[in-house]
């Protein structure tokens, strides 16, 4: 498996951006994290709410915490995820705009989260991101 490098996370974030601003959306804040967790890149568009970062970086953190796109976590019973959430430290955001980063073998290498606009159109933004630098990206089951 291979790692997320800082040149592709720029990538991401920018391509994120540029979407985003191309499909008329809110001004959208991206944060991408390795498989590790650890913030690799990060830009918030200008305009982006103040509580934006914490979200974005959320998204990305809960769907590297199941492994799966945070779309997935729609789904599970409330009392599950506030269980979760207070064991992660508050750390997650159980809505789409959390999208794995898959390597080209299938390997979990990061995920990229967003936050700024209705989350489907976050998601959309950061698969555009991801795609944009040559990864597979895994937003989760609908």
């Amino acid at each position: 498996m291979s790692t997320l490098t800082l040149d592709q996370a720029t990538k991401i974030a920018e391509a994120a951006i540029a979407k985003g601003r191309d499909a008329g959306f809110n001004p959208i804040t991206i944060a991408v994290l390795d498989a590790g967790g650890h913030l690799v890149s990060f830009l918030r568009d200008d305009n982006s709410g103040i509580l934006r970062a914490e979200i974005a970086i959320g998204k990305a953190y809960g769907a590297l915490g199941f492994g799966l796109g945070s779309r997935s976590l729609m789904g599970k019973p409330h009392h599950f995820l506030g269980a979760v959430a207070a064991a992660s430290g508050g750390r997650m955001v159980p809505v789409p705009g959390g999208v794995l980063i898959r390597d080209a073998d299938g390997g979990i290498i990061g995920a990229a989260g967003i936050s700024g606009d209705a989350s489907e159109n976050d998601e959309i933004a950061a698969v555009a991101g991801i795609e944009a630098a040559g990864l597979t990206a895994d937003p989760g089951a609908s």
